[in-house]
């Protein structure tokens, strides 16, 4: 197996999330992305400008409409990478496309997937590897969750990591649910939960929640759990 630095402070920070209260550095909170560990994952990928990607992309997940898909989802995925990192084929290009999923978070937005693997093709340019180039586009599409599922090892950890939250306990998952909804303040009610159960409902039906064994052990059976629980009370009182 590939050595993964990162390995030990992941384990660290999924002990910590799933057993403390919830902290300012979750959905909604305020957190610095990590310059260090981008720029070295760019330089030895794509090459130069790391800066400039870096500080555009700081730009985009502090912009003040976000609630949920900020700097603290994207840490959140990292830490969750680093516990799997040595099990996927090729843990640069999954990294990479957690760091650029959720770049364009506009709403409503139907393309927002697709845009942030073109914003990630924009900025790579003809640098570094085609092949590479290629598979982090198509990582970054699979966190549409859309059908069909997954069908390379590497697209199945990228959604497992993305929907991690849902296996967290129910208070930090229901924090985070919040703050989704948070993001949509234009959406009535009556609107919006009857959508947001159907989402769910699609998830829960899946033949599995998880798509890979490493995380489906860690959060598959919670993950259901709040799902059901989430969607009894958006069907009990038409609101989070």
């Amino acid at each position: 197996m590939r050595r993964n630095p990162y390995q030990q402070s992941g384990r660290d920070f999924l002990v910590s999330r799933m057993t403390s209260e919830p902290s300012e550095a979750g959905a909604g909170g305020l957190i610095d992305l990590d310059r260090q560990r981008f720029q070295g994952l760019w330089d030895r990928r794509i090459g130069a400008g790391a800066g400039e990607v870096f500080d555009e992309l700081d730009t985009l997940y502090h912009e003040p409409h976000r609630r949920y898909h900020t700097a603290a989802h994207i840490e959140h995925c990292l830490r969750l990478f680093d516990l799997a990192a040595d099990r996927m084929d090729e843990p640069d290009a999954v990294e990479m496309a957690l760091w650029f999923h959720d770049a364009i978070y506009d709403i409503p937005g139907e393309e927002n997937e697709l845009r942030s693997a073109k914003l990630f093709a924009a900025r790579a340019g003809a640098r570094g590897a085609e092949r590479f180039r290629s598979k982090v586009h198509r990582l970054i599409m699979a966190t549409t969750h859309r059908d069909p599922p997954p069908v390379t090892l590497d697209e199945a950890f990228v959604v497992d990591i993305d929907l991690s939250s849902f296996g967290l306990p129910w208070e930090e998952f229901l924090r985070d649910s919040r703050a989704v909804r948070a993001e949509f303040p234009h959406v009535p009610d009556a609107e919006f939960c009857p959508r947001q159960k159907k989402f769910l409902e699609s998830l829960g039906a899946r033949p599995a929640f998880c798509f890979t064994e490493f995380f489906r052990d860690r959060h598959e059976a919670r993950a259901l759990r709040n799902i059901e629980r989430l969607c009894a009370r958006l069907e009990a009182e038409g609101r989070l």
